[in-house]
Formats: C-alpha cells, structure tokens, sequence
C-alpha cells in the first residue's frame, strides 16, 4: 500500500508542474484546475497508459511483418503519441482543463507529456525513494532493512541510466517503451 501511495503522490506533484508547463507555453488553460487535473492525469497514467499501450501494441503487432524497421519504428513512435494524446484528451475531459486550437491545444501538450514521462522515468528512483523516507517519517513508520541498507556499494541508478543511454542513445522510458511496443 505504501509503494502506492507514495508512487501516486510523488507522479502527482509531478504532474502537476508538467500541466502548469503546458499551460504556461501552449493555449491550454490550466489554472486552478491544475491539482484536480494533475490527480486525473496521475491516475490515468498509473492505471489507463499501459492498457491502452498494450491495446495498440497487439494491434500494430498483427501487421508487424508487412512493415520495414524504419516503418515498425514510425509504428512505435506514432503509437506513443496515440497514447499521450489519449491521456491528454480525456484528462481535459475529465478536469477543468481548457483548450484552444488544434495544433497549441491538441497536438502539443501530449508531446510535452511524453517529455515529462521520460523526464519522470529517469528521476522515479530517486523521487520515490525520497517520497518513501517523508512517508515513513510523516507515519512514524521504520524503513525495512533493504530499505535502510547502504547503497554506496552500487552504481548509483542515474549512472547506470547514463551507461544504457550512451550505449544506444535511448532513455530507459523510450527503452520501455519499444520493448512494450515489440512484445505480443
């Protein structure tokens, strides 16, 4: 239960600071409506992202082989996009979140999205882990052992992010992602 909430609460923060980016440099109007919105958002991250990836990833992989390697990559690409876009128009849906125009409203924010996903993948270790220990002090709770061990031994995760990342130019989330678009 724990692992939950502090997954939730630390995506939701967050999230919310994507939504005020994106309502500070494109037509969206967030406002107030950015804590509300930003809770729609996480919830539709956690819990409708890798259902509809999954979804279209079983689509796109009955045609999989008519495709070329340049053309199944345009294929993953496009089917990211899909599912930001997706989580964008049901969190404007679902929030007070309002919109302007097609190309400021409707195609950009969801790029922003991704952006924060793969910024946020890259960052949830530590985030959580530090959510985790004001969670364990705000309920007066003991971190486990594993929890508590030191970690100076290993790698620390951003280094061996780095290492994966100039190994083959891609971000764990991207990594993540073309491995869930490949599966069946």
């Amino acid at each position: 239960m724990k692992k939950w909430i502090v997954r939730f609460l630390s995506l939701l923060v967050f999230n919310i600071v994507v939504l005020l980016i994106i309502g500070w440099l494109t037509t969206a109007r967030v406002g107030w409506s950015a804590i509300w919105a930003g809770a729609v958002l996480t919830a539709l991250t956690i819990w409708v992202k890798p259902l509809i990836g999954r979804w279209f990833r079983s689509m796109a992989a009955k045609s999989a082989h008519q495709r070329t390697k340049v053309g199944e990559k345009l294929v993953q690409g496009m089917l990211v996009f899909l599912v930001a876009l997706i989580v964008w128009v049901l969190t404007v849906l679902f929030s007070g979140v309002s919109v302007g125009g097609w190309l400021w409203g409707y195609v950009l924010p969801p790029v922003f999205i991704l952006i924060g996903w793969a910024v946020y993948d890259a960052i949830d270790d530590r985030v959580e882990g530090h959510a985790g220990a004001l969670y364990d002090k705000a309920t007066g709770a003991r971190p486990t052992d594993a929890e508590a061990a030191p970690t100076a031994a290993l790698p620390s995760p951003e280094s061996a992010a780095g290492r994966r990342e100039l190994h083959d130019g891609l971000t764990d989330e991207q990594r993540r992602m073309f491995d869930e678009l490949g599966k069946s």
